[in-house]
């Protein structure tokens, strides 16, 4: 139907209106005209603005805007359940998401009403740029703050309402038995708005860890709440697979980490490849083949955890691994200084005053801490925890691949921690060999921040995180 048929069909429609109004005062009673709405004298009912749209009739949706002379489409699925609330309220969720253990609140976590089925989360070594990894059509979006809260506005409203929460490929869709209109409705159960434990509640990314002798990563995971039943060896169906690297822990179908390591094609089957202290930097079950394959792994999208002596990765591995920081490092005492000097800076000192970890804003206490890193390259790398007295020493860092391209070409990236989470003697049988769960130490609040923001989507760390668009 052209514009100009459009209009005048809308004129007639005008006419049509005004007869049947004059009807309606005569006979004080409608007689065949209709509502509103199919008589098109329904401004602006589905799009909730007011810009002189005609609803047009035998079309619900579909408006004529006579304004700018276009067609809005018609409204689909939960598109339709949106409503115009009087007096500038607005139909909205809140809550908090958490960890898959319902613990830790998460900062940055998408949450979105989806208004498609969800497409399925890219395989591994995967470009997850921001804006783009939301699939399902989102018509409203937003993120989690610094106490991992979020308020979601102009929801849809009604039954069965689809509700999505999201980092990286961490993926949980729950659905809201109703939603009421024109209020907050407020989401209060823990286990309602956490990540998902186990692929049989939602999408995990699929990782790689390697045991060590002097610090238990594998167990970290477990306590952040991912079931048992997703940790296996290579071969196993688990979404988390153990590799055995010096000194650590193994279980059932576990093989080595150096033939693991040494290969790209091992490698690119992970979103993230998480390697647990050895005790020493043990450079004999690494070398140049595995150097290269860990470039190639993070250049092509992949993610990196290296705790303690896993330094050697980027201090002996290849040159522009070795440019990231000066990889040298004097002795420091608690507390530590957070880096608050960029967004994610900022709200990751807010985040750990928030859950219990300091009780100073810029502050943190740890121990366990080693000195293997002095000055970070603040053209590639990113600073999160240091102490600043000369010599400065850095204790947690980042940075994005591959180094020195643009950040719209950058999709990878590493994270070193030079804390361990646990003293503890490595080796022995997972998950037997994992102390008991207790309350999450300071630096484990850290770790667990930081290693859910190396989930999440590629962005320059200087620019705040941003909802992906709605469709």
């Amino acid at each position: 139907m052209t514009h100009t048929l459009l209009l005048e069909v809308y004129m007639i429609r005008r006419s049509t209106l005004a007869l049947c109004a004059a009807t309606f005062v005569a006979a004080a009673a409608p007689f065949g005209c209709g509502s509103p709405g199919e008589l098109g004298g329904d401004l602006d009912t589905q799009d909730g603005g007011d810009d002189g749209g005609i609803l047009i009739d035998g079309d619900p949706g579909t408006e004529f805007n006579v304004g700018d002379g276009k067609v809005d489409p018609p409204c689909v699925g939960l598109k339709c359940q949106q409503v115009t609330c009087t007096g500038g309220g607005t139909t909205s969720l809140s809550g908090t998401v958490y960890d898959p253990a319902a613990r830790v609140p998460l900062y940055n976590v998408i949450v979105y009403v989806p208004n498609a089925p969800l497409d399925p989360i890219p395989k591994p070594l995967s470009c997850d740029k921001c804006g783009a990894i939301a699939s399902g059509s989102p018509i409203v979006t937003t993120l989690t703050d610094a106490k991992g809260q979020f308020t979601l506005k102009n929801v849809p409203v009604g039954k069965d309402i689809p509700l999505v929460m999201q980092v990286g490929k961490w993926r949980r869709k729950v659905i809201l038995p109703e939603v009421k209109e024109c209020v907050d409705n407020p989401l209060t159960d823990k286990n309602l708005t956490r990540l998902p434990k186990s692929r049989k509640e939602g999408d995990l990314p699929q990782i790689a860890v390697t045991t060590g002798a002097a610090d238990e990563l594998e167990c970290f995971l477990r306590e952040i709440g991912v079931e048992d039943s997703e940790f296996s060896g290579g071969g196993g169906a688990g979404a988390i697979h153990l590799y055995n690297g010096f000194g650590g822990s193994t279980m059932a179908g576990v093989t080595g980490a150096q033939p693991f390591w040494s290969s790209f094609d091992n490698l690119k089957k992970y979103d993230i490849v998480v390697l647990s202290c050895e005790g020493a930097e043990h450079n004999e079950n690494k070398g140049a083949a595995a150097f290269s394959a860990l470039q190639q792994y993070a250049n092509g999208g992949g993610r990196v955890f290296a705790s303690h002596f896993h330094y050697t990765w980027f201090k002996n591995g290849p040159a522009d691994f070795r440019s990231t920081a000066t990889w040298t490092g004097g002795g420091t005492t608690s507390p530590y200084s957070v880096d608050m000097g960029f967004p994610k800076g900022k709200a990751f000192g807010e985040w750990l005053v928030n859950v219990g970890a300091s009780t100073t804003l810029g502050q943190i206490p740890l121990s366990a801490v080693k000195n293997d890193v002095g000055t970070i390259n603040a053209t590639t790398s990113t600073r999160w925890i240091y102490k600043g007295a000369a010599p400065e020493s850095v204790k947690y860092m980042s940075f994005a691949t591959p180094i020195g391209k643009t950040a719209e070409e950058q999709c990878g990236r590493a994270v070193f921690s030079d804390i361990h989470i646990s003293n503890t003697t490595g080796g022995g049988t997972f998950p037997s060999a994992c102390a008991p769960g207790g309350e999450f130490s300071p630096q484990e609040k850290a770790l667990e921040f930081l290693f859910f923001d190396l989930s999440s989507c590629v962005q320059p760390d200087g620019e705040p995180p941003k909802p992906p668009p709605v469709k």
